[in-house]
């Protein structure tokens, strides 16, 4: 490991440290605090997509990509029935006939494509943490949306650091070359391996407890891994078609919260299907 590589790793530890108990504490103590968070990593992150794509002369609606993400992303609080087609539809409407009629039509249709591209992936996809952080069971009460939010970071972060350290020690067989260079099959299967072992965890007697079988706990590691791995190449595809090697700097050795979603927004989504609609099925 090169002198700036380790820098780098510390300086992403010494982040972890910090931003992870104030992470622990905005999803225990629930509302609002936990959607205020979720709503400025949203707007944090949506501001950077349309930037980035702004940077390849692409004409996005940023300022109205931001507001309807951050509409999209507090969904979980409206009527959704009237809600979610509305904003849907004025997401579709309202960009394609603005860029219609500006001054410059080049790349007008792929700009309108990217913005309700950035709206849907950041604010669609993050409004299931809170959607999934509302959740009760008659078991554990509010503690299951809460743990739940819990497991989809916690074997988020597991997944990502045992395929980080294990595919730079022993990883031989590329993944994705064309997309990620330094991805390998054994940083994946190691990371398959992480989220399963965090996700037993949650079947154990402690505040953190979920109503999960072993099996079941096993199944849901298994596929936070294997989405979070996927959202994970997907955002690198993104970043190679812009190029650009992260979103920002904003978070020191991270990159930006658009690079900061990337896995995990595909667990929250996971974990939230798995435990309200799976879990009920498997009982």
């Amino acid at each position: 490991m090169t002198w700036l590589e380790t820098n780098l790793l510390k300086t992403r530890v010494i982040v972890s440290l910090i931003g992870i108990p104030v992470l622990i504490a905005l999803v225990w103590f629930g509302e609002p605090w936990f959607t205020v968070l979720i709503a400025v990593w949203g707007i944090a992150a949506s501001l950077e997509f349309f930037i980035t794509v702004n940077h390849r002369k692409i004409p996005v609606l940023t300022g109205f990509g931001v507001l309807w993400s951050l509409l999209f992303l507090l969904t979980p609080y409206y009527n959704q029935d009237f809600a979610i087609p509305a904003l849907l539809t004025t997401a579709i409407v309202l960009p394609l006939v603005y860029l219609l009629f500006r001054r410059s039509k080049e790349q007008s249709f792929t700009g309108w494509v990217w913005t309700i591209a950035g709206i849907l992936y950041i604010g669609w996809m993050l409004s299931y943490f809170i959607l999934l952080r509302q959740q009760q069971a008659p078991e554990i009460g509010n503690d299951f949306g809460r743990n739940g939010v819990f497991l989809a970071f916690f074997a988020t972060f597991a997944s990502d650091s045992s395929a980080y350290l294990i595919g730079r020690k022993w990883g031989k067989h590329h993944m994705a070359p064309a997309i990620s260079p330094k991805k390998t099959w054994e940083g994946a299967v190691a990371g398959v391996a992480g989220a399963m072992i965090i996700s037993v965890l949650f079947t154990l007697s402690t505040p953190l407890q979920l109503p999960l079988s072993y099996v079941q706990a096993l199944l849901l590691g298994l596929l936070v891994s294997i989405c979070g791995q996927a959202g994970d190449l997907a955002e690198s595809l993104f970043k190679r078609n812009m190029a650009v090697k992260d979103s920002s700097n904003v978070i020191p050795g991270h990159g930006g919260f658009l690079d900061r979603m990337d896995s995990v927004v595909f667990a929250g989504v996971v974990v939230y299907y798995y435990l309200v609609w799976v879990l009920p099925l498997l009982k």
